[in-house]
Order: structure tokens, then C-alpha cells, then sequence
């Protein structure tokens, strides 16, 4: 099986019209916790908002947080980052964790405050090394994926590994990828099943689809289309494209299910419409055969094939000049649309 990267997103696992490749890195989330000052002092906000202020004019490190993020997230005030930033401040040099956190967070994200990637990396590790895992799977982040940032892929596993453990699902998900592709660890692909396992059970959609592709490809765990099917399913039903893809290509080919083309049909319908190339070029293919489940199309065929040869889908631009050149039912012969789209078709990747 061919082994190639797309670097916005997916790492891994492809192979023609077969399944796509591994969730890599999700887009870093910062958890941000509960009003502390709600949490601590309670009543109506105009309460809370008088006592945390007292408190924190006072020199409280809690209060001084609660009050930070109270400004953050409007949560009975006004929204004012550089109110947040004064106050998370406060509270931070006194060494108050979460204030640390959330402070990494605004210099990472540049609210409130000219963003720098060095001074939020320096706020990240003192929460981390207090054992925020938010704070860990961030510092993790920073070092695999931020522009900006030397990458360090044995730094991003050392956090990473400190919030998987605390049960963080992203830095989970973000572990068993590392371990996936051996960055910063020595490739283990048992290892990548257990973190992709322990964050596809809380719930991660794109560890689920990589879960999914372990037991399909047979990485790390024995060969199981039918665990494949169900790790695909879930991320499915939760809208991921490339799952729908994936579990539309099972039931075209019946792996780990009983064939079915008219479930082929909605879930390939479900990636494409999403702009996945691939499920585009298959449903134009069972248009363009028909059948007894599924009737010939041309004109659907041909709707489905130009959408992917319009996102760069090489097999569909061949597939088009073959059906313009043909003159396929329904479709006029087009001797020009032909030849651009051989032409398209045969062009370097890229050109």
C-alpha cells in the first residue's frame, strides 16, 4: 500500500480509490475552565463581578483569574482581552496555573496582546510543569506544528505523552501519531493503537478514522474489517468526510460487511458532497456502469467525475475525456472538452 502525506491535515495511508489516509495533528483547542470566581464565590453576576473584583484588587491569584476570565468571555462584563491580559497577568506571576494557561493562550492567539509565539510557549510550560494538561497538550502543539516554532518532535511527544495520561483526547490522538509515524519515538504502530484507541473511545472522530485504518490495513493489531467498519461508523455518523468515504468504499466492496451498493451510494454521496475527490470519482464510476441497484447515469456520472477532476482528481479527468471523446449517452461528443481534459490528466502533479 503506497504511503504518501497531504500536510494540512492527513498523514498516511492511501492507496487508488482505496481508503484515506490518518488524521494527523488536530488543529490545537484550548479547553478553557469554569468561571472561577461562579465557581468560588456564587450568586448573581453583578455579585460575583464586585466580589472577585474586591478580592483581586486585594492581590487574590484566584480572583485575579476568575476576573481575567470573566473579561475573556464576556461572562458578566464586557468582552475586553487586555482587561483579561491585565488580570490573568496578576495572577500568573503569583504562579496561579490555569492563569498561566490561559495567558499562553492569549500571546499564542495574539488577543489583547501582540501575539508571540516565545512568550506563550514560556507562560505554557510553567502551567505544564505544574500539570495543567491543557497547558501540556498545548506546549505538545506548539512544537509539532506551529509555524514559527523550531520543531522539536521530542519535546511535542514529552507533553503530549504528559496530557494523554491525564486522559486529554487531543494529545491522545496527537501521541498515537507521533508513534504512527515516528517522529521524536521510534515508530511502534501497537502504541499508536492504544492512544488512537483511548481517544477514539472518548469520542475523537479522527482518531476513530484512524482507528479504523489500523485494523483495515492490519497496523499494530490483526487484520479486522469488521473493527474497521465500526470505528469508520462512528466517526461517520459524527459527519467526517473521510470517514463516510471510507465506510462507503467497505460496503462497495463488502469488507467486514455484506456488499451493498445503495449504502456505497450514501455514504460516497455524503463524502462528496463535502468535496472529497475520491468519493466523487467513485459514485461517477457506479453512475457511469449502472446496474440492477444502481441504474446508468450519465449525467450524473458526468456531474460527479468534473467535480473531481475540478479539484485536480487525474483518474476523473480521464474518465471525462473519455466520455466527451466516446459521445456516452446523453452527453454530447466534444472533441475540445476532450483534449483539455486528457490534457489536464496527464500533466505533472502540480503543473
Amino acid at each position: 500500500m503506497e504511503k504518501q502525506m497531504n500536510r494540512r491535515l492527513y498523514w498516511g495511508l492511501f492507496v487508488f480509490l482505496g481508503l484515506p489516509g490518518m488524521a494527523y495533528c488536530k488543529k490545537a483547542v484550548y479547553v478553557v475552565a469554569k468561571d472561577q470566581c461562579v465557581v468560588i464565590f456564587g450568586g448573581s453576576n453583578s455579585k460575583v463581578l464586585r466580589t472577585c473584583r474586591s478580592r483581586a484588587e486585594q492581590g487574590d491569584a484566584v480572583a485575579q483569574y476568575g476576573l481575567g476570565w470573566m473579561y475573556y468571555a464576556g461572562n458578566g462584563v464586557s468582552k475586553n482581552d487586555r482587561k483579561a491580559v491585565k488580570w490573568l497577568g496578576k495572577s500568573a506571576v503569583q504562579g496561579y496555573d490555569m492563569a498561566q494557561a490561559m495567558l499562553g493562550v492569549m500571546y499564542r492567539q495574539g488577543q489583547g496582546v501582540p501575539k508571540n509565539k516565545k512568550t506563550a510557549i514560556k507562560w505554557f510550560t510553567k502551567a505544564a510543569v505544574q500539570g495543567v494538561a491543557t497547558a501540556q497538550y498545548s506546549l505538545g502543539w506548539m512544537y509539532a506544528q506551529v509555524r514559527g516554532v523550531p520543531r522539536n518532535y521530542s519535546k511535542a511527544v514529552k507533553w503530549f505523552a504528559k496530557a494523554a495520561k491525564q486522559g486529554g483526547i487531543f494529545a491522545q490522538l496527537n501521541l498515537g501519531n507521533m508513534y504512527y509515524e515516528g517522529h521524536g519515538v521510534l515508530k511502534d504502530y501497537r502504541k499508536a493503537v492504544k492512544w488512537f484507541s483511548r481517544s477514539a473511545e472518548q469520542g475523537d472522530i479522527y482518531a476513530q478514522l484512524n482507528l479504523g485504518n489500523m485494523y483495515y490495513n492490519g497496523y499494530g493489531v490483526s487484520k479486522d474489517d469488521g473493527n474497521a467498519v465500526r470505528w469508520f461508523t462512528k466517526a461517520a455518523l459524527q459527519g467526517l468526510a473521510k470517514a463516510q468515504y471510507s465506510l462507503g468504499w467497505m460496503y462497495y466492496n463488502g469488507y467486514g460487511v455484506s456488499k451493498d451498493d445503495r449504502k456505497a451510494v450514501r455514504w460516497f454521496t455524503r463524502a462528496a458532497v463535502q468535496g472529497v475527490a475520491k468519493a466523487q470519482m467513485l459514485l461517477g464510476l457506479m453512475y457511469y456502469k449502472g446496474g440492477k441497484i444502481i441504474p446508468r447515469d450519465d449525467h450524473k456520472a458526468m456531474r460527479w467525475f468534473t467535480r473531481a477532476a475540478e479539484l485536480g482528481y487525474a483518474d476523473a479527468q480521464a474518465m471525462l475525456g473519455l466520455i466527451r471523446a466516446a459521445k456516452a449517452q446523453g452527453v454530447p461528443e466534444n472533441d475540445r472538452e476532450a483534449i483539455k481534459w486528457f490534457t489536464k490528466a496527464a500533466a505533472p502533479e502540480g503543473a
